[in-house]
């Protein structure tokens, strides 16, 4: 490990305990903090987690978080009837910014997402977490209103793989954390660069790309590392990360796209094919299913008409 990282571990890798919510809420003064939910059939969880939100960061003796809101992007099940009974504000992914046409991705919905917050700090959470605690969002905005040189914070955790400790995050320890100790070395100290909880000053957000899909995390890490600086980043410790597991395939297509995302930051090359052919036993033998790999990449939304004009207003 470079010496540089190491010194940034001890300066920059903190526990949810080393900011008690008391100091968290003294700092805060006049910053507004939005949290965003991306949501896709996830019934079974968004409501618990948006509620444990609102009863502890969102009163009036506890004041942390002035907007709560879950984007549902293309929802079948009752998500956003789920998410709105439990206090959240729901907003429709194809409703913002309608003149741009949706492509589908987690990083589509974040991206849009900024259209329609209006916090100085932007914290994202994943709508699947199971025993959500209210320490994966103090944690992870803490440092960015205690610490005026800190731009961007990423949640640390185990990450259990059903009954078993620390096996979860396949594809960032097949994919994730070779690319980034080989090619982006000063990231090497992230222990879940592709975890789904993070916070960042809209500053910051608003003038990154976005890859539209899985690649998502970790486009906004390398680009937030050329952009501000390895000071400026951070990660907090928030405990036991519980959330529903994607099969096999699915993690193929996952570390696809996020191969994609690292290559266009290497080289801004053209991929010979963007392509994944992965293979399924039907009756006839193995069959392929060949899926296309995430491409597209969001501007930063600085450079967007409507977002301008609305900040002008």
């Amino acid at each position: 490990m470079l010496e540089e990282v190491e010194r940034w571990l001890g300066r920059r890798s903190w526990s949810v305990a080393d900011r008690p919510l008391e100091r968290i809420l003294a700092a805060k003064r006049n910053t507004k903090v939005s949290v965003v939910l991306p949501a896709l059939n996830e019934e079974a969880t968004v409501g618990d987690i948006v509620a444990v939100i609102r009863r502890e960061l969102m009163t009036e003796a506890v004041p942390l978080v002035d907007e709560l809101v879950v984007i549902d992007s293309g929802s079948t099940d009752r998500t956003a009837e789920v998410a709105a009974a439990a206090g959240a504000r729901v907003v429709a992914r194809d409703s913002i910014l309608p003149r741009i046409p949706v492509v589908p991705g987690k990083g589509e919905v974040l991206w849009r997402s900024l259209m329609v917050t209006g916090g100085d700090v932007v914290c994202f959470v994943d709508a699947d977490l199971r025993d959500f605690s209210a320490d994966f969002v103090t944690g992870i905005v803490g440092p960015l209103l205690t610490d005026p040189d800190v731009d961007f914070v990423k949640a640390m955790y185990d990450r259990p793989f059903g009954d078993t400790p620390g096996q979860g995050g396949r594809v960032t320890e097949l994919v994730a954390r070779p690319l980034l100790n080989l090619h982006w070395p000063r990231l090497a100290g992230f222990v879940q660069p592709l975890g789904g909880e993070y916070a960042a000053r809209r500053s910051l957000l608003e003038r990154l790309p976005f890859p539209v899909g899985y690649g998502v995390e970790l486009g906004l890490l390398v680009d937030a590392l050329h952009t501000v600086g390895l000071d400026a980043l951070a990660q907090v410790d928030v405990g036991v990360r519980k959330h529903r597991h994607q099969d096999g395939q699915a993690l193929g297509r996952m570390a696809a796209a996020i191969y994609r995302t690292a290559q266009l930051r290497l080289s801004r090359g053209h991929l010979v094919r963007p392509w994944l052919t992965q293979f399924e036993r039907g009756e006839a033998g193995f069959e392929p299913r060949t899926y296309a790999v995430d491409t597209e990449e969001r501007p930063p939304m600085a450079e967007i008409t409507e977002y301008a004009r609305r900040r002008v207003a």
